[in-house]
């Protein structure tokens, strides 16, 4: 199998992947507690989201059955890896978010104001 740089952002750039990776380190959570956890994503994009990231080995889905049934997701230890290594990142763009969206206004404004 090649591995190729679309397969890796696939996983890597995806909107909401390090999203949930990133809500799933602190253990096992609910889809309930998931979607209200993760503000816009819809319950389709979430469905799908986990779907793709269980395909990819970053976490597993256990169907626990109680009255009402209820489903949990996990990192598996490849997507502890993940959260380890995207966490410095993470926190980088927290870090600097204010920066960034001045650097994005101001493109903005010039962008603007360019001849067409």
């Amino acid at each position: 199998m090649e591995v190729t740089v679309e397969g890796c952002k696939a996983i890597v750039a995806d909107k909401w992947a390090l999203l949930l990776v990133s809500r799933l380190g602190d253990g096992p959570r609910r889809f309930t507690e998931l979607k209200r956890g993760i503000d816009g994503i819809s319950q389709r994009m979430l469905t799908v989201t986990l779907r793709s990231l269980e395909r990819d080995g970053l976490l597993t889905r256990t169907v626990h059955n109680v009255m009402p049934p209820n489903v949990a997701y996990e990192l598996t230890p490849l997507g502890r890896a993940m959260l380890d290594a995207a966490t410095p990142l993470m926190d980088w763009s927290g870090k600097n978010l204010t920066l960034i969206q001045e650097a994005r206004d101001e493109y903005d404004a010039r962008a603007g104001d360019a001849p067409a």
